[in-house]
């Protein structure tokens, strides 16, 4: 990932509505969710949903895809990948261990 693609992501998600949306996306798994459904969950008028979930997809975090009638929009699990993998590229001088999340009881 380039530089400029991660400012991109992480300028996305650093909105709390657009954060919310990415989250549920996330939560939905592969199947996605209708921009309808989106909308009502959120509280998100359809006009305003749209250009948050442009900016994610524009942003390579959500992927979209007609079916039907209905917009259908998911999580793209490569771009979040490929963030994560930029954002802990170098972690702990190389030692990975020490950057392992700690397991709570």
């Amino acid at each position: 990932m380039k530089v400029i693609e991660a400012v991109e992501a992480l300028a996305a998600l650093a909105q709390e509505s657009r954060l919310v949306l990415f989250r549920m996306l996330v939560q939905a798994g592969k199947d996605g969710v209708s921009a309808g459904e989106l909308s009502e969950k959120l509280g998100i008028p359809p006009a305003t949903l749209s250009f948050h979930l442009k900016t994610l997809v524009h942003a390579k975090l959500v992927k979209s895809r007609t079916e039907g009638r209905f917009v259908i929009y998911s999580a793209n699990y490569a771009g979040m990948d490929k963030l994560i993998a930029y954002l802990t590229e170098h972690c702990c001088a190389g030692d990975a261990a020490q950057c392992a999340p700690v397991k709570k009881c």
